[in-house]
């Protein structure tokens, strides 16, 4: 039986009439038209499809879009203020990070989160922060380097 979710998905409320069992990157790509967060699996092991929700890093090929009803769902689209990447997404850049880019939106959104939460990872927190987030093309030393980057960058502005 299908229900009306309500979701705020990059700043913007939206509003769906779906089955609530339905995934989140499914409605996300299919209904609302976002297509950062990526299919690779299909079960929560590739992290492609990592987005935000109410902040907190979440896998959208598993989670049901009825339990993202009220919630506000960041993605890759919605990282960037105006033409100003943010921090992550210039480190990203900065470090040759982005190969094939299939992988990048979850990487960069995972990193977000693992930043939010510990501005200051050592190496063994950045890689447990990134597990589960796979990269087809090998590239998890430039992925490292970008997340060091950008924790520099961010404690770099939050000095006093």
């Amino acid at each position: 039986m299908d229900a009306r979710i309500t979701l705020t998905v990059n700043g913007d409320k939206r509003t769906v009439v779906t089955d609530p069992q339905r995934p989140l990157l499914d409605v996300l790509r299919e209904q609302l038209h976002v297509t950062g967060p990526k299919y690779g699996c299909g079960e929560g092991r590739c992290g492609a499809c990592t987005v935000l929700m109410d902040g907190r890093r979440t896998l959208a090929c598993v989670v049901p879009v009825g339990s993202a009803d009220k919630k506000t769902i960041t993605t890759i689209e919605g990282l960037a203020d105006g033409d100003r990447l943010h921090p992550v997404q210039q480190a990203f850049l900065d470090e040759g990070a982005i190969q094939c880019g299939y992988c990048t939106s979850g990487m960069i959104l995972s990193a977000v989160a693992l930043l939010n939460e510990n501005p200051r990872p050592t190496d063994e927190q950045i890689i447990e922060g990134m597990n589960g987030n796979l990269c087809r093309c090998n590239g998890y030393t430039k992925i490292m380097n970008a997340v060091r980057r950008a924790a520099a960058n961010i404690a770099e502005v939050k000095k006093p």
